[in-house]
């Protein structure tokens, strides 16, 4: 893999010749300030100042007494260290305020090729859904998987002669609730052909897309032929695609053929051996056929960067009506039995 095919999959070098075909999205290019924020873990962890009084964590509780356990009395041997400067990005934080409210309110945040999947965990809403730009920060501090862009995004490249690249991008990116997480789908190109198409969320079994997989593979192909392979500049790489309820395909965004990408319900092995002699085989669409075919651990799906875990919402509900799916077929089976 080379340096230039890493690039070509950042956002903010791809996003502008297929802005039509994405999700809306507005850039900003951090401070260097910013980016040591990120990476300092040497002081305790702390969100910057806000200038407009957005807090990422509202509703924290202050209690003195928890605090008076950690307080130094004078004339002890511990001396405690004067508190360290809160920092602060005051103009950055109005400008990702008014590129929120551009884009409605609410986004998803991510970095040259990542989004912080790892730290919804920490987020009140459970997912990657952000109002202000505290909420970005209490993300992008506390993931690990955002470290690669800032530290080894060109590892897997023969001809790195960086660890990271000159400039990093905050990309901000509309935020759409409705979002069906088994409506997205990873593509693979070798040699400008689709040699691959995998359902992205890999955990849970869809039953609808058993009924419409010849229908779902038709339009994906389709869009790559007319949309995708003549455009995109690398001959071997992925994508990931977004099928709405009207049966049109959205791009959600490039990642490198190999390197930190994972193929999901493939092999890097099988999907090299996917042309041989110039012929490419004939495409296939892989999606988890039962429950019983799950695939545990990689929970990867993007709408990933959208999905609310929380209970009542639609990713519960779609675990549920699974569930539900599932219970059915056994009775069935038990009947025929």
């Amino acid at each position: 893999m080379k340096e230039e095919e890493v690039n070509r999959c950042q956002i903010q070098n791809w996003y502008p010749k297929f802005r039509s075909l994405t999700i809306k999205t507005k850039f900003h290019q951090l401070p260097e300030t910013f980016i040591s924020y990120l990476v300092d873990d040497s002081g305790p962890f702390r969100l910057p100042d806000s200038v407009t009084n957005e807090d990422a964590m509202p509703n924290r509780v202050h209690n003195p007494e928890e605090e008076d356990d950690f307080q130094v009395s004078e004339g002890s041997d511990n001396e405690a260290e004067p508190p360290s400067k809160i920092p602060s990005f005051p103009q950055l934080e109005i400008e990702i305020k008014e590129s929120i409210e551009t884009l409605g309110g609410s986004i998803f945040p991510k970095l040259n090729w990542s989004a912080p999947k790892d730290a919804a965990w920490i987020s009140p809403s459970r997912n990657l859904s952000c109002t202000c730009f505290s909420e970005i920060a209490l993300l992008f501090r506390s993931s690990d998987s955002l470290l690669h862009d800032l530290c080894n995004a060109y590892d897997s490249c023969d001809d790195n002669t960086s660890s990271r690249p000159q400039s990093f991008f905050l990309a901000l990116r509309k935020w759409y609730p409705c979002l069906k997480p088994e409506m997205e789908f990873r593509c693979f190109v070798k040699s400008n052909e689709l040699v691959g198409i995998c359902q992205r969320e890999v955990t849970t079994f869809y039953p609808v897309l058993v009924n419409e997989k010849d229908l779902l593979k038709g339009l994906i192909e389709e869009f790559f032929y007319d949309k995708i392979r003549m455009e995109f500049e690398s001959d071997k790489y992925t994508f990931d695609v977004y099928v709405t309820k009207e049966r049109k395909v959205k791009l959600i965004d490039f990642n490198t053929w190999c390197g930190s990408t994972l193929p999901l319900m493939y092999s890097w092995e099988e999907l090299e051996e996917e042309i041989n002699g110039g012929e490419c085989n004939e495409l296939e669409l892989r999606i988890v056929e039962s429950r019983r075919s799950v695939l545990p651990g990689l929970k990867t799906a993007v709408p990933y960067d959208y999905i609310d875990m929380s209970s009542g919402s639609g990713w519960d509900q779609v675990i549920k009506k699974a569930e539900e799916q599932y219970q059915k077929e056994n009775q069935r089976s038990d009947e025929v039995a």
